[in-house]
């Protein structure tokens, strides 16, 4: 499989730990490949829900995602500030059909204000007994809230506001050629 390059567009699909398809967002642009990371771009992405039901995105949001981390990253850009939404996820794989990983339920929403949030703690619990996640997930994940939180309180990688102005940036452009 060939890795897509810059100004590629790919799909994503988000699964549940059963195999069951979650959410899929459709044409996300690429802004870098690498051997364990990529960085892309929503901006107005029609997301399908597992029941069928379609929205699109409002903003832009620059979307990280690596293969060595439980968790993925979304930088929502607002006229406001920027906010994220960090799924606790499996590390992605990528195939001829999409960009896919498996989300377990845990999220962390960061405000504009840095304010953190841990969301869906009742949701992971309950989907833990009902899809048996095994005790290694659960270590995983919990110790990935930990590693998500540092990134977090010191502003790495996608929490940093140059970060996110380069690859911003960097959208604008692809997009206007």
């Amino acid at each position: 499989m060939k890795l897509p390059k810059e100004g590629d567009f790919i799909t994503i699909q988000s699964y549940k730990h059963d195999g069951s398809l979650h959410r899929t967002w459709r044409d996300t642009m690429v802004l870098k490949t690498t051997e364990n990371a990529i960085i892309g771009v929503n901006d107005h992405t029609l997301v399908t829900e597992s029941d069928g039901r379609r929205w699109v995105t409002r903003e832009p949001a620059i979307v990280y995602f690596h293969k060595k981390f439980w968790f993925n990253i979304i930088a929502m850009i607002r006229d406001s500030g920027v906010s994220y939404y960090c799924n606790l996820a499996s590390p992605y794989v990528m195939d001829e059909e999409a960009l896919k990983y498996i989300d377990y339920d845990l999220d962390v929403k960061v405000f504009e204000n840095h304010e953190k949030k841990l969301l869906d703690v009742d949701e992971y619990e309950s989907h833990k007994k009902e899809m048996h996640y095994s005790a290694d997930i659960d270590y995983i994940l919990k110790e990935s809230v930990k590693i998500l939180v540092d990134w977090i309180n010191n502003e790495k990688g996608p929490f940093s506001e140059s970060y996110v102005n380069i690859w911003y940036k960097r959208y604008l452009e692809l997009k206007s050629r």
